[in-house]
Parts: structure tokens; C-alpha cells; sequence
């Protein structure tokens, strides 16, 4: 799936500002702001920095994905099996947000494991 989504540009390098952003994007789920920031970054910044914007999209699909499997799980808690797999995606985004952060500020691309491309 990884191919299909549009990369950052080769040669392109992140200024601090867009690293910061970058950053936010992916931590925004820890933030308590979920895809809120990630979308209002990809929007307005698309255009302009399509480096901020793949990775504001890399977090809106990753974030939009983890809803997705939350309602999922959450259905399944009636054959108890929700609240494991509830408390195991809790974990697995916080990782991932974490790591996706590190590697942003790094100004690289982290392409989030078992997300669906919603948006492209």
C-alpha cells in the first residue's frame, strides 16, 4: 500500500518550522486532539509544503484507521475479546504516534503499519 500513496519529494528537507508541525501532526493523538490537527495541517499546508502535508496525511489516515478498529473493537466486547484488543490499539497508536514523531523530527517520512489509505 505503501507505493500507492505520494512520498515526499527526494531532496526535499524539512525546515524547523515544518518539522514542528510534522511532529504535532503525529502526536496529535496523544494530544487529545486526534485527526482534527492532522486535517486542518493537510488542508491548509497541501499546497504549499507537500512535505508537512504527506506527513499530516500519513497521521489522518493512521488516526482515522485507529478509529475505524476502536469501533470494531468495541463491538467485539460483548464476546470479551473487546477490551484486549481495545487496550492492545491503545498502545499500539501511542507507539507508533511516538515513533512517526521521532522520525518526523529527523525529517523523515514514517508510514504507520495497517493503515487504510483514506486520504491520498
Amino acid at each position: 500500500m505503501d507505493a500507492q500513496l505520494p512520498p515526499i519529494p527526494p531532496g526535499v528537507t524539512l525546515t524547523s518550522d515544518e518539522k514542528i508541525w510534522a511532529i504535532f501532526c503525529h502526536l496529535s493523538l496523544l494530544l487529545g486532539i486526534g485527526f482534527l490537527l492532522p486535517l486542518v495541517v493537510w488542508l491548509a499546508k497541501r499546497d504549499d509544503s507537500p512535505a508537512v502535508a504527506a506527513h499530516a496525511r500519513e497521521a489522518l489516515n493512521f488516526h482515522l484507521s485507529l478509529y475505524i478498529y476502536g469501533l470494531i473493537s468495541a463491538v467485539m466486547i460483548f464476546v470479551c475479546i473487546g477490551y484486549f484488543l481495545l487496550m492492545g490499539l491503545a498502545i499500539f497508536g501511542a507507539v507508533c504516534a511516538i515513533l512517526a514523531a521521532l522520525q518526523a523530527s529527523k525529517g523523515r517520512l514514517f508510514h504507520y503499519p495497517l493503515t487504510i489509505p483514506i486520504f491520498r
